[in-house]
């Protein structure tokens, strides 16, 4: 049986139309539209323009790449042609009002990993479709300003050895891979599921230092594999390419950890709540997942601002619980407890 198309999906998805489900179906073909023209860009690499020269600072202070601004101006565009009302970017201080009439709000990071673009690693494209709720004093970041258990919808596009889109529309994580052959996105996995426990993480270990202790701690326990507490030897992964570290962790389990740390600006993670944590949370927990900020459940969050940053850590979800207990209650943990043998209560 040939596998389903992403059109096929959309279809399916639409049922009985309304307006809502009619405006994501269109958003997402629109989205499709534009991810395919950045994957044609970054494929000429240097031999193209708008690749890899250094801009300013965004309007999160991180420095721009011209592929950043390119990529934010195609998907802009894109928007233009899609029941839009709000586009709220990374590269972009504040939302833009497209259609005041139409029922959706998407928050997009439209590169994510830009600093990985000289390496040819696999950078990507984040977002997350909201109801546009307006507000009654016109702040037009409003819509952007709720839990993201509100999302219509999220996804991601990778631009790696495929063009791949990696989505959710509230029943299960689905992942399309451009077909050149086709012409379209076909069905290369169907609700993807994390498995529950895992013995591979994903950490920037050069920041160990400026680690919390509780972070430390489920770090030093992992690393002593086989002899230690854990008695399991762990893999360590890291690609500081937010796309590609879910993207394996969707394949084949792990966890993703960035928490925050001591530095001067990183006391609350890097990673932005509204464009980049609820989405990937909520990709993450369709596919039987976990995603937390070290405590609390990322997707209970509010946002108080557009670009509020905040710690993440997500993936298999047995993983996920135990990293919270190192922060909340690291006497119930059974190895580390003085009550419990090495074989203790909470043993994963």
């Amino acid at each position: 049986m040939p596998a389903a198309t992403l059109d096929a999906f959309l279809n399916s998805y639409l049922g009985q139309p309304d307006e809502l489900r009619s405006a994501v179906v269109a958003t997402v073909r629109q989205l499709t539209q534009a991810a395919t023209k950045i994957r044609n860009t970054i494929n000429q690499g240097v031999l193209g323009t708008a690749f890899a020269g250094t801009r300013g600072a965004n309007a999160d202070g991180d420095i721009q790449k011209d592929l950043d601004i390119f990529a934010d101006d195609i998907f802009l565009d894109a928007m233009r042609h899609a029941p839009v009302a709000l586009y709220a970017s990374e590269e972009l201080e504040q939302p833009v009002l497209l259609d005041r009439k139409a029922p959706l709000a998407i928050a997009i990071d439209p590169l994510d990993g830009s600093s990985n673009i000289d390496t040819n690693v696999s950078i990507g494209t984040i977002f997350s479709l909201l109801p546009a709720t307006g507000a009654p004093d016109g702040n037009p970041a409003a819509s952007f300003l709720q839990a993201g258990v509100n999302q219509l919808g999220a996804g991601f596009f990778i631009y790696g050895p495929q063009l791949a889109l990696v989505l959710s529309l509230g029943s299960g994580t689905h992942v399309f891979v451009l077909s050149t052959r086709l012409g379209t996105f076909v069905q290369a996995y169907e609700s993807r599921i994390i498995p529950q426990r895992t013995q591979e993480f994903a950490i920037n270990a050069a920041n160990y230092r400026h680690w919390d202790e509780a972070v430390r701690l489920y770090i030093d326990d992992c690393l002593e594999g086989i002899e230690g507490p854990r008695e399991k030897d762990f893999n360590m992964r890291w690609i500081a390419s937010l796309v590609a570290d879910c993207y394996r962790i969707l394949m084949r389990g792990g966890v993703f950890l960035y928490p925050g740390d001591k530095r001067k600006g990183y006391r609350q993670g890097r990673l932005r709540l509204v464009y980049e944590a609820n989405p990937i949370a909520y990709l993450i927990e369709q596919a039987a997942g976990a995603a937390t900020d070290t405590i609390t459940r990322i997707l209970e969050i509010e946002p108080e601002s557009l670009h509020q940053r905040v710690p993440v850590v997500f993936g298999s979800a047995r993983e996920v619980a135990r990293i919270t207990r190192y922060h909340t209650e690291p006497s119930a943990i059974g190895e580390r407890a003085p009550l419990f043998s090495r074989r203790g209560l909470f043993r994963a």
